[in-house]
């Protein structure tokens, strides 16, 4: 997947990163750094783009 295609996530988490990036550049961070926070918080709270919601149950 190249870096920057966002077009696996839902239109959710693409809010959510906006929401975080904002305002991690509001706390000082730069425009890059914000970005990559943002999607770093989004991606570990749902494993990343839609894929993880469509697993039901644990690890086996």
């Amino acid at each position: 997947m190249p870096r920057g295609d966002k077009s696996s996530y839902t239109d959710k988490q693409k809010r959510q990163a906006k929401h975080i990036e904002h305002s991690e550049e509001r706390s000082g961070k730069g425009k890059e750094t914000a970005e990559r926070i943002a999607w770093a918080t989004v991606n570990k709270q749902d494993g990343g783009g839609k894929k993880a919601s469509s697993r039901h149950g644990g690890h086996h």
